[in-house]
């Protein structure tokens, strides 16, 4: 994209000199018939001489552009950037000045670049280069700037001297500055020396990390207590301690100009499909922005359709997780500044699973997923229901509660529908007030404000008692959902849903529900159905969706994803038969 150049700043900054009109006239003029001669004689000394405001404004006008008060032309973004690329475009050479000045260029009105120029001891001119608060001042001072300026080189003015005396093992050559502006951006100690054509760079970044805690939005009873958090190094570090193995590969990527936001591409070779991690190394591959800033904003990108409501990648906060589905032959994107990892193909059965389904024993597992199934059932379609056969099906009712309900709204100027999206909207606004709230007082903010409202609303006659009792149903049975970005998307196609309802009753309900079936069957996340393996059916994958078989009897793992049959737990039994024989 092209920016038009701005012409304003390459004019001067003065101010133009008085027009003619401007002037004010030294003579004066008598209303009261004044002699003309008088009025002739002053018009012609008025012609004769410049007035002295004339001569001031010429003046300061030639003082101005003499003395070199107008501003040089600033220069245009393209230009700006241009620079830049010559800058980054240049390679390290030999003589350190140079480099040293193409340092200092590059981070111009940087208040936090350090250059620091010393003689190593019986050796070169040198000069270290570093971000003050990124990199470790104490690794820089013990083992590197210690050995270099007391134990010297022993005479020896080459980089392989150098590489012997500095104690740190964690270095890189860099041969140009977009390399060495990249790695001092990261938090490296990068040093030039004389005479080397080459840069040194130091792994000496400062971590600055939160503690590991268990993620608030996946808590679990039975289970780890552990999540990642926004170092993408320890996050790799609790894959590794869970998946000890070198074929857990991680590739890495980085993306965005300005950021360049460090991305892992996390499989285990031999389980994962090949065409599925170069699908999704592609992908990450044509997202160019200035910057990218967290997983969420990636996932926008390498979505296969962005405009539906429903999540295509599975994000989760916890390491085990993510070891699981791995192990399932899924990719796992985890990235640098962001305690979420998103985990691709996504199914809608594999969000409607909870970690703790895997740490309870098989059967309560399954009798909690069939309930989890049925509120999220109730969460779509209760409100909706309940206006349907309040507006246009009142005989599906028993007698004695159609009463009732009917007493209850006797006093309510509102139809039912307008009742429930009053409601369902009041509700959500509480919830999102709970959410923006401190942690302190937001969740109390929420029970207290949704009691509060709905008791003051029924006595001011404006929504009747089973409405609000439906919509409480209903805000329970939303929390029965694991994954929250599953939630919100439930929660947000309840209120097309009431609207079909209001209109047409049941059938628009019916009409709405097969809209919603129809778009789900369609949706595809990397190219494996999102209903499977419901649609399409596939019996052998149905004993861990609809029930949580046990572990003994899990042989297979989804061959959508990756190689069908596990091999290790088949490996196993055939020694086993092997060695009974």
């Amino acid at each position: 994209m092209t920016h038009p150049k701005d012409e304003r700043s390459t004019q001067p900054d003065v101010g133009a000199a008085p027009s003619s009109d401007a002037m004010p006239d030294n003579g004066t003029q008598s209303t009261n018939g004044s002699n003309t001669d008088n009025q002739n004689q002053a018009q012609q000394s008025a012609q004769q001489q410049p007035s002295q405001e004339q001569k001031a404004s010429s003046n300061s006008t030639n003082a101005a552009y003499n003395s070199g008060i107008q501003m040089a032309p600033t220069p245009s973004v393209e230009e700006v950037l241009a620079y830049q690329r010559q800058l980054l475009s240049l390679p390290v050479t030999g003589k350190l000045q140079d480099n040293i000045n193409t340092v200092r260029e590059l981070f111009k009105d940087c208040s936090d670049i350090i250059v620091h120029e010393f003689d190593i001891l019986n050796g070169p001119a040198a000069s270290l280069v570093y971000l003050d608060g990124l990199s470790d001042m104490r690794l820089i001072d013990l083992q590197i700037l210690t050995p270099l300026q007391h134990t010297g080189t022993d005479g020896a003015h080459n980089k392989e001297a150098v590489v012997k005396c500095v104690t740190i093992s964690a270095m890189l050559e860099a041969m140009d500055f977009e390399n060495v502006a990249d790695k001092i951006g990261y938090g490296h100690a990068v040093l030039f020396m004389d005479g080397v054509t080459s840069a040194l760079v130091y792994d000496v970044i400062n971590p600055i990390i939160r503690s590991i805690e268990e993620p608030e939005a996946e808590t679990v009873v039975r289970g780890p207590r552990e999540g990642f958090v926004e170092s993408i190094r320890t996050n790799t570090t609790m894959l590794r301690r869970r998946l000890h193995t070198p074929a857990l590969k991680m590739k890495p990527i980085f993306i965005g100009r300005y950021t360049k936001t460090a991305t892992v591409i996390a499989f285990i070779e031999g389980i994962a499909d090949p065409n599925l991690v170069k699908e999704m190394e592609g992908r990450l591959s044509a997202i160019d922005v200035d910057g990218m800033t967290d997983t969420s904003l990636i996932e926008e990108w390498v979505e296969d359709n962005p405009l539906s409501p429903f999540p295509q990648l599975m994000s989760t906060e916890r390491p085990d997780v993510v070891t699981a589905h791995l192990l399932e032959g899924k990719i796992a994107l985890i990235s640098d500044g962001s305690p979420v990892a998103l985990i691709a193909p996504a199914s809608f059965m594999s969000m409607m699973q909870s970690p703790e389904d895997f740490y309870q024993r098989s059967i309560v597992a399954t009798a909690i997923r069939w309930l989890r199934m049925l509120f999220s059932l109730i969460t779509i379609f209760g409100p909706s229901f309940y206006v349907a056969v309040l507006s246009y099906h009142q005989e599906m009712l028993p007698t004695s509660l159609l009463l009732t309900i009917a007493v209850s709204r006797e006093q309510i100027p509102f139809p039912a529908l307008v009742e429930a999206l009053l409601m369902e909207i009041t509700f959500e606004a509480l919830r999102e007030a709970g959410i923006r709230l401190p942690r302190q007082v937001g969740s109390a903010v929420s029970i207290v404000g949704a009691l509060v409202i709905g008791q003051a609303a029924i006595a001011a006659g404006i929504v009747s008692s089973p409405m609000v009792m439906v919509v409480a149903i209903t805000a329970v049975s939303s929390f029965l959902i694991p994954n929250y970005s599953l939630g919100i998307a439930i929660r947000f196609i309840r209120f097309p849903i009431m609207l079909c309802a209001g209109i047409l009753g049941l059938y628009g309900i019916v009409l709405a529900a097969l809209v919603i079936l129809i778009h789900l069957m369609t949706l595809r996340s990397f190219g494996v159905p999102y209903l499977s393996p419901l649609a399409p059916v596939q019996t052998s994958q149905l004993k861990d969706t609809l029930i949580r078989t046990s572990s003994p009897h899990a042989l297979t793992r989804p061959h959508l994803t990756g190689s069908f049959f596990n091999r290790i737990r088949i490996r196993t039994e055939l020694y086993k038969s092997r060695r009974n024989s």
